[in-house]
């Protein structure tokens, strides 16, 4: 079996071998046994049920949480001349009609469904008139009511043990603690399944958290060095989410904002968009990211806390699925912590799921103040142990520096007391400074004993000081109050002077270099003299994605290419021992990649009418000038103007989106266009009254709003 295994791997999928525990796990499944597998994303959990699907006869059933996922496997399948399909609510009547007829007469080897559609008695009936080989299980801990992904169809999925006993499962999932495995087994009957445990260290991965100062020049900066990076910027607030977007395409990233508050149809277009095109940024709220296979995002920041380690990796985990250096950045203060645990009290669930909640909460503050290897810390979460430190995190690269904080401490926990455990830590910074303000006046708070006795130490450090309080433990946000700091029993032995407290000094980063993945930025893989065949080397992916509708990345992800360009193939035998060439795509595109690296060039893609409509318009919405968008779209910012001058008559865009025109210059715009009667006069006419003021692109923008405004 491990002879055939090896040779679909190869024949199928260019891979000459097995990575880590895959090859046990294909065995098992392949000979007919259950599996729980915990993979960490990138790690090749796709292969796991793809391989022994093909290896066993029957129909593989996958089980997946998102359309997009699905859509994604099922076109990757498809490049490798494996008939896969996806079975979800995209499809009409007639098309799911003709599908049920191709699985009847068995000329589909891999079905996609969601778990609310395997439920439905009718498809659970229409399955078992079908030789069905297995079923996969992905994202398997959304059956976990504890989990940040639950999802409660998930807890049907037992009944396949009953009602498919002689079919294999295998349950995928990259995210799990001990309590998630456990329920994992027990929901879904897998008790007689061999559990494969795989390290969950991502050691390509460079983690970086700091604390939150200004934090959209903090991302600028870690931004600077990763132009034309793919990259995800996570946000907590959809507000946010469309500020920080805003804000990039002003700085010159082409970013684009998701979350649930957009039209559907925008966040599909965007999502299209991000796993399409090259180096765009995805600003988004969590409700971006299950089921995001896109291989090369080169990082992955944080602007907000994640409520939950879980969280915390699995959202990290988007970056450097090709194995290839990756970056993830954090940035966190005190008023994350506070807006975190108000969506906590503000949640449904009992007591039991808040204390549990909040014990997730702790961890990841945990991670957030820790002095030592973060690398070490997080597996250790997750019940794996990490002998040495990593030498591939900001604690390891820059070195930690702490201070004997106890007595400051117990002035910052005096203060919280002797104010009455109900103001913020602004106020507290205030009374131990000495600050003689209004505030503290109106209190009283000069009075106390506390009152200037800080002002050894700056206000900052102050702040820093009550951050890690909280984070330890020994101070807590009252959230029934106003947000005050009060204190908690941990506190105690420290007031008492039982215990010393050391806590982590804030530094800056040492040099900018070195907050990358190990001195150099992931977008500085190709050395300078290899620049130009890469690019021509994506050209070509790039054109023949378009050509075959799929992601640039199911056409070859970056890591093949990188081989190609380090080996230099010279036919097509060299090129079929690249990792990630198989027989399929050896066949369609071999000969096309030997060409460009022979010396060839790949023709330029050009873009359609309608996509460069639809890219416009999402780059205006996004807040990008027509000089930007020109720049963007390689075009003339004429052109530019021309376009949105159509969109607005046509009423997808309206005159604001399009463009940022101060109200006094766009009121006397309109007056201009207002002031004769009937018809609106051309632009030629207007021209005259502002010219060398605007460029005739605004005064054609504002004559097609106001056409469209009274149709005339």
């Amino acid at each position: 079996m491990h002879e055939q295994a090896l040779r679909v791997l190869k024949d199928v999928f260019g891979y000459d071998s097995f990575r880590g525990r895959q090859g046990e796990i294909i065995e098992r499944v392949a000979n007919g046994g259950d599996a729980l597998v915990l993979m960490p994303t990138g790690g090749g959990k796709s292969l796991c049920y793809q391989v022994p699907g093909l290896l066993r006869g029957g129909l593989a059933v996958i089980v997946s949480p998102l359309i997009a996922l699905m859509d994604d496997q099922v076109a990757t399948l498809d490049e490798l001349g494996v008939a896969a399909a996806a079975l979800n609510s995209t499809l009409d009547a007639e098309q799911q009609r003709q599908l049920a007829v191709r699985l009847r007469q068995g000329e589909v080897k891999m079905l996609y469904l969601a778990p609310e559609r395997l439920v439905q008695p009718r498809m659970l009936s229409f399955l078992q008139q079908l030789d069905i080989a297995l079923f996969a299980i992905d994202e398997a801990h959304c059956v976990s009511q504890w989990g940040h992904d639950f999802r409660p169809e998930y807890l049907e999925l037992g009944r396949l043990a009953e009602l498919f006993p002689d079919v294999p499962r295998i349950a995928l999932t990259a995210t799990a603690d001990k309590r998630t495995r456990e329920e994992i087994v027990n929901r879904l009957h897998l008790h007689d399944a061999e559990r494969f445990l795989s390290s969950f260290d991502r050691p390509n991965i460079f983690y970086r958290i700091l604390p939150k100062e200004q934090p959209r020049k903090q991302l600028l900066s870690f931004l600077a060095q990763r132009k034309g990076d793919a990259g995800i910027v996570y946000c907590l607030s959809r507000k946010k989410v469309d500020d920080v977007a805003a804000f990039l395409c002003e700085q010159g990233y082409p970013a684009l904002p998701y979350h649930a508050g957009l039209p559907a149809d925008l966040r599909a277009f965007h999502q299209k968009r991000f796993l399409n095109e090259e180096g765009l940024i995805m600003v988004a709220t969590i409700a971006f990211g299950m089921g995001i296979d896109k291989p090369n995002v080169r990082f992955v920041a944080h602007m907000d806390l994640p409520k939950s380690l879980e969280a915390y990796y699995q959202e990290t985990g988007r970056a450097g699925r090709d194995g290839l250096p990756a970056d993830a950045w954090m940035a966190y203060g005190l008023q994350d912590v506070l807006m975190l645990k108000q969506m906590m009290q503000n949640s449904e669930g009992d007591e039991r799921h808040k204390r549990v909640e909040q014990h997730k909460l702790d961890a990841m503050l945990a991670l957030c103040e820790e002095t030592r290897c973060r690398r070490q810390v997080m597996l250790a979460y997750f019940d794996e142990d990490l002998p040495q430190p990593c030498g591939h995190c900001d604690n390891c690269i820059d070195g930690v520096q702490t201070w004997n904080a106890t007595e400051p401490a117990r002035q910052a926990l005096s203060a919280v007391y002797r104010t009455g455990q109900r103001y913020g830590v602004g106020h507290l910074v205030d009374v131990l400074l000495g600050k003689d303000n209004e505030k503290v006046r109106q209190a009283g708070h000069q009075q106390l004993a506390v009152f200037g006795v800080g002002k050894g130490m700056a206000d900052g450090e102050w702040r820093t000081l009550f951050r890690q309080l909280v984070a330890r433990g020994l101070a807590d946000i009252d959230l029934e109050g106003f947000g005050g700091l009060r204190l908690t029993d941990a506190c105690r032995p420290l007031l008492r002077g039982e215990q010393e407290l050391e806590l982590r000094r804030d530094t800056k980063p040492q040099v900018a270099a070195r907050s990358s993945s190990g001195g150099s930025p992931a977008s500085q893989l190709v050395r300078g003299e290899e620049r130009e065949q890469w690019e021509a080397l994506r050209a070509l992916r790039r054109r023949l994605a378009e050509e075959h509708k799929v992601p640039p990345y199911v056409i070859f992800p970056d890591s093949t290419l990188l081989e190609m360009l380090r080996s230099q193939p010279r036919d097509l035998g060299d090129m079929a021992q690249v990792s990630g060439v198989g027989a399929r795509k050896l066949e369609r595109y071999g000969q096309a990649f030997l060409e460009v690296l022979a010396g060839g060039e790949a023709p330029a893609a050009q873009a359609s009418p309608t996509d460069l409509r639809h890219e416009l318009v999402s780059l205006a919405r996004a807040g990008m000038t027509p000089a930007q968008i020109a720049g963007q779209l390689k075009c003339s910012e004429k052109n530019v103007y021309s376009l949105l001058a159509e969109l607005i008559g046509e009423q997808q865009l309206s005159l604001e989106q399009a463009l940022d025109l101060p109200e006094d210059l766009l009121m006397e715009l309109q007056d201009a266009f207002l002031d004769g009667e009937g018809e609106l006069p051309p632009v030629s006419e207007v021209q005259p009254l502002f010219a060398s003021r605007v460029p005739d692109g605004v005064l054609h923008c504002v004559r097609a709003a106001l056409l469209a405004e009274f149709e005339l």
